[in-house]
């Protein structure tokens, strides 16, 4: 539960930075209401105002509505500088209504107003006792005397009960132990009475999740530290022995060490995990506070931990144990169907709600659809594709245990947790959606949190819970290097096409298109979630191209099918006039040309020996006079710019290279017929470069020139290249910039060369054995390649976060992502 009230309690703390202090004595907390939600005992009001002032979390905070609601409570108390200790309370009045009471050792420059210029006092009489009423700058606040102590509340009926109860008031035994233990090398303490504050928590809830946070446990007790970098409460929380609270489930059990984030994938969003080292104890523990007549049979009795995982708003669950047999005899009896995963056996269950059954409320609404162990730990999830993440991370040692974010807050906290709950800020933001009220989430932005690990600890103690919450920048640090599992997508029929990546004008980040074999075209978008799903009358041709029509930034899908030219616009829908179809089909690739960047594209579609040449309202160019090539055309029309021409490319069946002007004028003369390799046709070093079937390099230059060299290649070789690089893959040896490696044998794709972030990238897929691998320009291998996956990439920076993601196919209907660090 703890978990789930982070932001709340830094809400909470930031708003009252204003002017605050303490003195908290037993005799100052005898005049604190009983139904006090939250008692904020300040110690040191200098290092307390200065911790508030000097945190950067909490200015992050501060523009939230939540706070501005709060701060309006508390401007009476910038006039008040108490020279001790003092307390500050919310204390509710009505249905949903807090109050803020001060109490503070009486003095006589408590009160600082000589040099407002708006101010009213008045005295008030009640009960046979006097208090003022304060009117500064349009601002109400109470006080009164009472015993040597000052009162000050922000509602005349708190100070009148104040008085009229004074003789009745009484501390309650739970909050004077804590009290009396709370460090007071803390600038100030935080006493959170469970019991009294739902209310409180209402404004900031979700309505589908106005939990009482009283069944966790009674009071809590925090000491707060806080400074530019971080946000400390630590402390300890108890529960009455006679009543069931959440915290009750793990008594007579010992915290252990977690192992989910020795599970978890390095990208997750966030962990939770429950331990405990006697599931018998646990059981009956949950027996009584779910009040069964019975507890469960024993078929979970080897587990001693309950874990969370929280990955691309999926949640996986793992139940770690010290012995297997029952549970696998159990999973056996529902066991539905399975399949092999790198080496790991994901099974299908034909009954999904048991892990609610035998492990509520630490499990709740939970469907096990699937499973697969690793190690001495049971892993279910709603999907394979969860569970395929899972299992490349771990086996690539990309788990969440190597993360700046979980090392950062492991450093602050205690090895053994009852729960632990570690999260970066994504997972917050999940937490956020699912829980907290939508004025909140709109309020507080997730991207200024990306540089904090968030963490929540609760460790059982007999009626004693050890509690640490904690918010810490995550130090920098070196890059980890890692290349991991991102996420995994699996499609209901094998894919057809080469997954790719295409720019979201609304978010500018990337999603995925690919098509499968019954000719669906997906839209998948930056976390594996099908955005949309079109089927289409034929298999697209080539590369998808992303156009501008409008030239508002809007961008649009362009392709061919065998015998269609379409245009989808960002919902999928087909852009008229381009659902152009043409008699006969066999289409080659579409080709898209921007000759001055200008958005005034042509769009060429070939077929056979025609050429149809349309501009961007999808209408034919009439200056265009190659319509009809001497032979047919082989693959993409290619166009290039070299100084101030352009050159319009295409290769014949008959060997011939048109190179061509704008108007489709004959620009270069090629005097030699190639007997083309299948590979397409590039420009390096300023010459249009292709290879033939029996490995010969052509290179022509803008005045016809033509050099050969024969590079010995096989006829199935792959070449690409740019300006300044060249890659070849012959056989097993790929070279790059004239640099040669020697791969494992085995049968590989054409290499391709990426350009991102200044840095030139070469990739090849060993299509034998399912492995990518990938280069840098001077043919030294990124680190953690090779990595699983049976296609050509494709490589982009997806979420615009300064770190590459690589899509290719997985298995046969299946995609992966993976995430470079």
């Amino acid at each position: 539960m703890k978990y789930r009230l982070l932001l709340v309690f830094s809400l909470f703390i930031f708003t009252i930075g204003c002017e605050e202090q303490g003195t908290t004595t037993d005799p100052l907390l005898h005049y604190v209401p009983r139904n006090s939600s939250i008692i904020i005992k300040i110690n040191d009001k200098p290092s307390f105002s200065s911790e508030l002032e000097n945190s950067d979390l909490l200015k992050t905070l501060s523009s939230t509505t939540t706070y501005n609601a709060v701060l309006g409570k508390l401007k009476s108390l910038q006039y008040i500088h108490p020279s001790g200790e003092s307390i500050l309370a919310f204390v509710e009045l009505g249905k949903e209504n807090f109050e803020l009471l001060l109490v503070a050792e009486n003095t006589n420059d408590l009160f600082q107003i000589s040099e407002e210029p708006n101010v009213v006092v008045e005295s008030i009489n009640y009960e046979g006792k006097s208090f003022d009423k304060y009117n500064i700058n349009n601002t109400n606040f109470f006080s009164t005397v009472i015993d040597n102590k000052i009162i000050v509340g922000s509602s005349q009926i708190l100070i009148e009960n104040l008085i009229r109860n004074n003789k009745e008031l009484n501390v309650a035994e739970p909050l004077t132990k804590l009290y009396q233990i709370a460090s007071s090398q803390s600038s100030a303490n935080i006493f959170i009475n469970a019991n009294k504050s739902n209310s409180l928590l209402h404004h900031i809830l979700a309505d589908a999740f106005k939990v009482k946070i009283s069944k966790f446990t009674d009071w809590i007790s925090m000491d707060f530290n806080t400074n530019k970098d971080h946000l400390k409460l630590n402390g300890i929380s108890m529960a009455q022995d006679s009543i069931m609270s959440f915290g009750s489930l793990f008594k007579n059990n010992h915290a252990l060490t977690p192992r989910t984030p020795n599970i978890a994938p390095m990208g997750a969003d966030a962990i939770l995990a429950y331990t405990f080292d006697d599931y018998e104890a646990f059981a009956q523990n949950q027996k009584k506070y779910l009040d069964r007549s019975t507890v469960l049979d024993a078929t979970f009795k080897a587990v001693e931990e309950v874990g969370h995982v929280f990955l691309n708003n999926d949640k996986a669950v793992i139940l770690h144990t010290y012995g297997s047999e029952d549970i696998l005899n159990f999973l056996d009896s529902i066991k539905k169907s399975s399949q092999e995963y790198q080496g790991n056996e994901i099974i299908a269950l034909s009954e999904s709600d048991f892990l609610d059954m035998y492990f509520t409320p630490l499990i709740n609404g939970y469907k096990a659809n699937y499973y697969t162990i690793i190690e001495d730990a049971f892993v279910f999830a709603n999907t394979t594709e969860t569970l395929k993440t899972i299992i490349g991370n771990f086996k690539n040692a990309s788990t969440f245990e190597k993360t700046s974010t979980y090392n950062t807050a492991k450093a602050q906290l205690a090895d053994e947790s009852s729960i632990l709950f570690v999260s970066k800020a994504e997972g917050i933001e999940y937490f956020l959606n699912e829980y907290f009220k939508e004025d909140l989430r709109k309020d507080i932005k997730i991207k200024d949190l990306d540089e904090y690990s968030f963490a929540s600890q609760w460790v059982a103690d007999d009626n004693f819970h050890h509690t640490n919450i904690l918010f810490q920048k995550i130090a920098h640090e070196t890059t980890l290097n890692k290349t991991i599992p991102y996420f995994t997508l699996q499609l209901e029929t094998e894919i057809a096409s080469l997954p790719q990546f295409v720019k979201n004008h609304r978010t500018n980040k990337d999603e995925i298109v690919v098509q499968d074999n019954d000719n669906n075209l997906y839209l998948i978008s930056t976390d594996g979630k099908i955005i949309w799903k079109k089927e289409l009358k034929g298999r697209i041709q080539g590369r998808i191209e992303q156009v501008d029509l409008y030239k508002n930034g809007k961008l649009q899908l362009a392709f061919t099918t065998n015998n269609q030219f379409l245009i989808l616009d960002r919902n999928g829908k087909e852009v008229l006039p381009f659902n152009l179809t043409f008699d006969g089909g066999n289409l080659n690739p579409l080709a898209v040309f921007d000759y001055d960047r200008k958005k005034d594209y042509r769009f060429v579609v070939t077929q056979g020996n025609k050429v149809f040449m349309y501009n961007r309202q999808g209408q034919i160019v009439k200056g265009f006079k190659y319509t009809k090539a001497e032979q047919p055309i082989i693959g993409t029309p290619k166009h290039f710019r070299v100084g101030r021409k352009d050159y319009l490319v295409m290769k014949l069946e008959s060997g011939e290279l048109k190179i061509l002007s704008r108007t489709g004028d004959v620009r270069v003369q090629v005097p030699n017929k190639i007997d083309f390799s299948d590979n397409e046709v590039l420009l390096h070093k300023n010459k249009f470069t292709v290879t033939d079937t029996k490995g010969r390099l052509y290179q022509i230059d803008q005045k016809g020139k033509l050099t050969t060299a024969n590079l010995d290649l096989l006829p199935d070789h792959g070449l690409d290249a740019t300006t300044n690089t060249l890659t070849v893959m012959n056989d097993n040896v790929l070279t790059i910039r004239s640099k040669k490696v020697e791969l494992e044998l085995g049968v590989y794709s054409k290499p391709r060369i990426f350009y991102l972030n200044d840095k030139i990238y070469v990739s090849v897929t060993d299509i034998q054995s399912q492995k990518i691998y990938l280069f840098d320009s001077q043919a030294k291998s990124i680190s953690n390649f090779p990595v699983p996956g049976n296609s050509l990439i494709d490589l982009s920076d997806m979420d615009r976060d300064h770190k590459l993601e690589l899509v290719a196919k997985d298995q046969d209907n299946a995609i992966i992502v993976y995430k470079i660090n």
